[in-house]
């Protein structure tokens, strides 16, 4: 998701949307444990949206 589009949303979808990010975080991480996982970059992307939602949040 692109920076401005995260602008626009309100705290409340930020939030959200970071509750959302950490379980699939988490998610991904069991099924890298597990060799189940085929795409291990996505581990990366979903920690530079949670580290840009925070950085976001912070601002607000």
């Amino acid at each position: 998701m692109k920076k401005q589009e995260l602008l626009n949303k309100d705290k409340s979808e930020l939030q959200e949307m970071l509750a959302a990010s950490r379980e699939k975080l988490r998610d991904l991480r069991f099924k890298d444990s597990n060799k189940q996982l085929k795409n291990i970059r996505e581990i990366r992307a979903t920690k530079n949206l949670i580290a840009r939602l925070l950085t976001i949040l912070n601002k607000k």
